[in-house]
C-alpha cells in the first residue's frame, strides 16, 4: 500500500516507519524534503519510505496521514492539492494552547473540519487517542491497547481498522464520522491523565465485554 504522512513529527514519523517497516511504500512530506532531519528518519524507516514535498506526497499515496498541529491543519492541506477520492486518516486533535481544553466540540469536532477542508476525501479519524510511544508498541501487559476510530465510508474504514491491527491495536469501529465529537475529547482525556494526573505516557485504555 502506498501511504504519505502529512506531518512527519512524532505520530507521523512513528506511524510510517512501522507501516514501512511493514512493507508498505511510505512517503513522509515536508516543505524540505532533503533535510537531515528527513533523510536520518527515511534511513530509519527503511528501503520502501522516502520522502517529498506535501503536495507531492498526496499525489502519489493511495492513503495518507494526517498528523499536523492543529493550527497549521487548514493551511497544510490546501497545500495539498486535490485530495477527491483519497482516504485521509485525521489523526490531530483540536487542542486549544498548554493543553487548556479543544478550540472546537460539542455541535461539531476537529474531523468534520478536516472534511470539509478536503472536500471528496474519505476521512477516517483515528490514531488521536494515544501517543506516540503506544503507537510504537500498542502492547501493555500482556494486552492491546484500544484504538477508536470513526468516519462515513465503510470501505475506508476497513481499511483503517486492517492498519490499526497491524501494528498491534485493539481497533474499534465508533461510528460515523460525527463521532469524532466524542473522540477528541477522550483524546484529551489521555493527555490530561497522562500530563497533569501522573499516570506518565505508558498507559492506554481497554474494553471488556462479558
Amino acid at each position: 500500500m502506498r501511504i504519505g504522512i502529512i506531518g512527519a513529527g512524532n505520530v507521523g514519523g512513528t506511524l510510517g516507519t512501522r507501516w514501512a517497516q511493514g512493507g508498505h511504500h511510505v512517503t513522509f512530506s515536508s516543505r524540505n524534503p532533503q533535510s537531515d532531519e528527513m533523510t536520518a528518519l527515511v534511513s530509519a524507516a527503511g528501503p520502501t519510505a522516502a520522502a517529498a514535498t506535501v503536495a507531492e506526497t498526496a499525489a502519489g499515496s493511495d492513503v495518507l496521514v494526517l498528523a499536523t498541529p492543529w493550527p497549521a491543519t487548514r493551511q497544510i492541506l490546501e497545500s495539498a492539492g486535490n485530495l477527491e477520492g483519497k482516504l485521509l486518516i485525521d489523526a490531530t486533535n483540536p487542542l486549544l494552547p498548554n493543553l487548556a481544553g479543544l478550540e472546537v466540540g460539542t455541535s461539531t469536532s476537529g474531523g468534520e473540519l478536516v472534511a470539509s477542508w478536503a472536500p471528496g476525501a474519505k476521512v477516517v479519524k483515528a490514531f488521536n487517542t494515544v501517543g506516540y510511544n503506544i503507537m510504537a508498541d500498542p502492547a501493555i501487559a500482556g494486552h492491546k491497547a484500544l484504538l477508536f476510530y470513526c468516519g462515513d465510508d465503510v470501505d475506508a474504514k476497513v481499511t483503517v481498522h486492517d492498519l490499526a491491527v497491524e501494528l498491534g491495536f485493539d481497533a474499534q469501529d465508533a461510528g460515523p464520522l460525527t463521532q469524532s465529537r466524542l473522540l477528541e475529547p477522550f483524546a484529551l482525556l489521555w493527555i490530561r491523565l497522562a500530563f497533569t494526573k501522573g499516570h506518565g505516557r505508558e498507559f492506554a485504555f481497554q474494553t471488556i465485554a462479558r
